[in-house]
């Protein structure tokens, strides 16, 4: 029930009152944002569930990529189906920017340090890479800060175990918008994939 008003809501929104595709604006990105998206995303894109991303302070150009790939239904992993394809197919262009923009403009959560041992693997995993199986440094694409660049995403400040989900997906195949991403991970062992994450979400 809850689904059905937040889709709802997100059309209301993305469309006049008389049906037809309003214009959104700064000030109608900024309603969606907190009146729809908030539900999963948190108040200013801070979210308490791990089931969904922190968005504050991602980087605006691969929200676009992302929400585009859920609209075309390209990104195919299970919880975009069950949660994305639905909202996204009611935004326009317009509005997927103007959402961008807005969560890259917030606040990024704050990293939280894990176990020590952990640390410690995942940071040399994620300044170095892994030679010996092909896995190059994780810096290289998402910044030594994890702060990401353009079209590669922030995972300072993001849920660890959000991130060990996409890097599954990846691997399984389930998740297939980042080729890129797919063979980076393709060696990687189930431990070297939480140390990884684990770090990348501490910064």
């Amino acid at each position: 029930m809850k689904w059905f008003f937040a889709l709802a809501a997100a059309a209301v929104l993305a469309t006049g009152a008389s049906g037809v595709p309003a214009q959104p604006s700064e000030q109608s990105a900024t309603e969606l944002a907190t009146g729809v998206c908030s539900a999963c995303h948190g108040p200013k894109g801070q979210s308490i569930s791990s089931v969904f991303p922190n968005l504050a302070g991602q980087q605006a150009n691969y929200i676009v990529l992302q929400l585009d790939a859920f609209r075309s239904h390209e990104r195919g992993d299970p919880n975009a189906r069950a949660y994305m394809w639905g909202m996204a197919s009611q935004l326009s262009d317009a509005a997927i920017k103007g959402l961008a923009d807005y969560y890259a403009a917030q606040k990024p959560a704050p990293g939280e340090v894990g176990d020590k041992t952990v640390m410690v693997e995942g940071a040399k995993i994620y300044d170095e890479g892994i030679a010996a199986q092909g896995v190059p440094a994780c810096a290289s694409c998402h910044g030594k800060d994890a702060q990401g660049n353009g079209a590669f995403p922030r995972l300072g400040g993001q849920h660890a175990d959000y991130l060990v989900a996409q890097l599954q997906g990846f691997q399984t195949g389930t998740r297939v918008n980042a080729p890129i991403m797919t063979a980076v991970v393709r060696t990687m062992s189930p431990e070297q994939i939480r140390a990884a994450a684990a770090y990348a979400a501490s910064k």
